[in-house]
């Protein structure tokens, strides 16, 4: 298929990839959100750039945690689907990256699908009522945060330095 060079590329694809235990689910049920019936146990978002950053900044909003993309050139879905649920982490990806969702041309390109466990998808919520969609330093431009942003990094490098 043209994927990879040689075999023994392909062959360092497969350990990585997530899996559920043969036996472990017995089935899977899609819905779009305003339909949900059920609680996910992943919920995947399809979102433009503006609409990722404003769930990733979510996601880190009380927790502070750092975001990642995991995946591979195949098998994308276990990486969309499975990882998530298996970890309890987020993950996402960009349409057009991987081989299966491109040769099926599922979606236009430069889309972002991102994944949630179950676990996260309170606080998500929580977040996403609490904080502010749109910063001001997005509104006010490049030069509003480039006068503001010396005094930000200042004041963070004193409470880390005296830590």
């Amino acid at each position: 298929m043209g994927l990879f060079k040689e075999a023994r590329a392909n062959r360092r694809v497969y350990p990585p990839i997530p899996f559920l235990a043969k036996g472990s689910v017995r089935y899977a049920v899609f819905s779009p959100l305003d339909k949900l019936t059920f609680d996910p146990d992943v919920l995947v978002c399809t979102a433009n750039p503006d609409q990722a950053e404003i769930l990733l900044r979510a996601y880190a909003y009380t927790s502070g945690k750092m975001w990642q993309a995991r995946g591979t050139t195949v098998i994308g879905c276990a990486w969309l689907f499975i990882y998530p649920y298996v970890t309890g982490e987020l993950n996402f990806t960009v349409s057009g990256l991987g081989a299966g969702m491109k040769a099926r041309q599922v979606m236009p390109a430069g889309l972002v699908l991102l994944s949630f466990p179950y676990d996260l998808l309170q606080m998500m919520v929580e977040n996403l009522k609490d904080m502010e969609w749109v910063l001001p330093d997005y509104i006010e431009g490049r030069d509003a945060h480039n006068e503001r942003f010396p005094a930000l990094i200042g004041e963070l490098m004193k409470e880390y330095l005296a830590g």
